[in-house]
């Protein structure tokens, strides 16, 4: 009879395995103490960090600018997105071409690092802040590269990526423990999110909702003092003009709260829609089965065709970005680029172009307010509102549908704006926004890949404890061991009343035939003259070294036992330890203490 285990581990894309610590350099030992030791240590490893990180922002900034500059031949320092018209055939063979080289690349790629890379989400959900070094950079070329050929993907991607792969690296060298190194992780996207948007309060507010998963007071000073680093060194050195240009916008009214609601939802739905549809055309160019190097060329040759039509569709849409531009536009041709922006993100993305939708959704959302006003002002002549306003709280509603940090986007409109009264407008709009996105789909873009991908986190929030916390690390190796054939009254012979409390049966192969209760052996007289066969419990019931803690006790329930045995795999079935609920209960209650305590940095 075949040994079940209860619950049956999902066979998923596995990521990369983390490098040991003898693959980068190690702080010295009286330096890794001093760190260690002291909180105040960690914020000076913050602030170096952070100043890392705004060099990295201002480095790939300039690398994707000298891109665009060679391969479309535009002046230096002006923004690919906001030119009025680019060569027609630099802005088809560019993004092509360019395409198709990533494809190769991302191909030889799998030979040389075959798996996925974990980016800084992932990293501090599961992995305990463990990124490669190595593989950060290489999505960070990655990133480069496909907005620097003109593919509608945003650069945050990037930032985050390899601020937080160095900073996941630093906390390595000194052997930080698992709550700083997390939070380390966030120092690095908090930089470099408050360095490519000049908004450190955004930056701050970003790691903690999205790359740490909660807000602590012990994780505040390191997290601001490397957004605010992040944002002074990214100003110094950037050749780009980084944050959000906005005009000096109209009066906020009482009605306009109201309105900002009906926007929020309606900017969820169109967050759910967009999301939607990077998935929709990534499984149709797996269906078609198309090679893969010529999957980013043929998204490519479609972005090129729609920049023929405007420009804004081109890279991360920040040159579009400007809303005194935007609110020059006419409505029709807002619309256009509106319809036309959001497929050549969906197409970019679903073709496989490195990046994030951070930037997109920000031009999105500035536009998609911009045409609410001009439609509600003309249904009703007498709502006259000011399409500055609604910009800045569709720009905020439709990221925070996508991204998923509702605080982040209202920060980054209080700190575009300045204006106290706007924000709480746009922190209406972003609540309605996240609600409806919750209720009606459940996942932010980066949740939302986790799961196609058959992950089930849905944030950044430490879980990753939990799948550490194994049944290999809970079991008892020293495990009696009876053979099934063996008569009751030989083993009441040879376990005695007191001695043990169960005995794991084995057949004549050593695999498992299950549990014999001792006591139970011994008061019952209906077996007295039978084999073990006739009194053993959870035959066909087992637990594998490899479940985590949650699997180990749904188990339990299902087989309503206090005890199973651990068996080397299920077709072998050969027993090598035994794990009683009570201990996985007490391990489970001791490492979630352990947990709580670190997060709230109680000693």
């Amino acid at each position: 009879m075949a040994i079940k285990p209860v619950i049956d581990l999902s066979l998923v894309q596995s990521p990369r395995p983390m490098a040991s610590s003898s693959s980068f350099v190690e702080a010295p030992q009286r330096l890794r103490a001093f760190v260690r030791a002291r909180a105040s240590s960690l914020i000076v490893v913050a602030a170096l960090i952070g100043a890392m990180s705004g060099l990295f922002v201002a480095a790939m900034s300039a690398a994707v600018e000298f891109l665009h500059v060679v391969l479309f031949q535009i002046p230096m320092g002006a923004r690919l997105s906001g030119l009025s018209s680019v060569d027609p055939v630099r802005a088809i063979l560019a993004p092509s071409l360019g395409g198709l080289v990533l494809g190769v690349a991302l191909l030889l790629l799998l030979r040389w690092r075959p798996g996925r890379e974990i980016d800084p989400i992932e990293a501090n959900a599961l992995h305990g802040g463990y990124m490669s070094f190595r593989g950060s950079i290489v999505v960070a070329l990655q990133t480069i590269w496909s907005s620097g050929v003109g593919g509608s993907v945003g650069l945050e991607a990037g930032y985050t990526q390899l601020a937080s792969g160095v900073a996941s690296s630093i906390g390595r060298a000194f052997h930080l423990r698992r709550v700083d190194q997390r939070v380390m992780v966030g120092c690095g996207a908090a930089a470099a999110i408050a360095g490519a948007f000049g908004a450190p309060l955004a930056g701050a507010f970003y790691a903690f909702e999205l790359v740490l998963g909660s807000y602590t007071p012990a994780s505040l000073a390191a997290i601001g003092v490397a957004a605010v680093t992040g944002h002074a060194v990214a100003r110094a050195f950037s050749p780009l003009s980084l944050g959000i240009s906005i005009r000096p916008i109209g009066e906020v009214l009482g009605q306009d709260l109201a309105i900002a609601a009906i926007l929020g939802l309606l900017a969820a739905l169109t967050g759910i829609a967009i999301m939607r549809g990077v998935a929709l055309f990534d499984t149709l160019l797996s269906k078609v089965k198309l090679w893969t190097p010529l999957r980013p060329a043929l998204g490519g040759l479609i972005v090129g065709l729609l920049a023929l039509v405007t420009p804004q569709v081109l890279a991360s849409g920040h040159g579009a970005l400007y809303l005194n531009s935007l609110i020059a536009m006419p409505v029709a041709v807002m619309a256009m680029v509106f319809v036309l922006k959001a497929l050549a993100s969906i197409v970019s993305l679903g073709s496989g172009f490195r990046g994030g939708l951070f930037f997109a959704s920000l031009l999105l959302g500035s536009l998609g307010g911009h045409l609410f006003a001009a439609g509600v002002s003309t249904v009703l002549p007498g709502r006259d509102l000011d399409p500055g306003v609604y910009a800045v709280i569709g720009m905020s509603a439709l990221s925070a549908s996508i991204i998923g940090g509702p605080l982040t986007m209202s920060f980054i409109a209080l700190e575009a704006t300045g204006n106290l009264w706007l924000t709480t407008a746009v922190l209406v709009a972003v609540i309605v926004s996240m609600q409806v996105t919750r209720e009606l789909f459940g996942y932010s873009f980066a949740t939302w890949r986790f799961h196609l991908r058959g992950e089930t986190i849905r944030s950044a929030a430490d879980v990753g404890w939990i799948r550490d916390l194994t049944v290999r690390r809970m079991m008892r190796s020293d495990v009696t061991i009876v053979n099934v054939a063996t008569s009751v009254a030989d083993f009441r012979a040879a376990f005695p009343l007191g001695s043990k409390t169960q005995v794991v049966a084995v057949d004549a192969d050593d695999r498992y035939a299950g549990i014999v209760f001792v006591a139970e052996a011994h008061g019952s007289n209906d077996h007295s003259d039978g084999s073990l066969r006739e009194i053993v419990h959870y035959r066909d019931v087992t637990l594998l070294p490899g479940m985590d803690i949650r699997q180990a006790v749904a188990a339990f329930d299902e087989a309503e036992a206090e005890s199973l045995a651990v068996v080397e795999t299920v077709d072998r079935g050969r027993v090598i330890g035994l794990l009683t609920e009570a201990h996985a209960l007490r391990r489970y209650a001791e490492e979630s203490d352990k947990h709580r305590r670190d997060m709230v940095g109680e000693m």
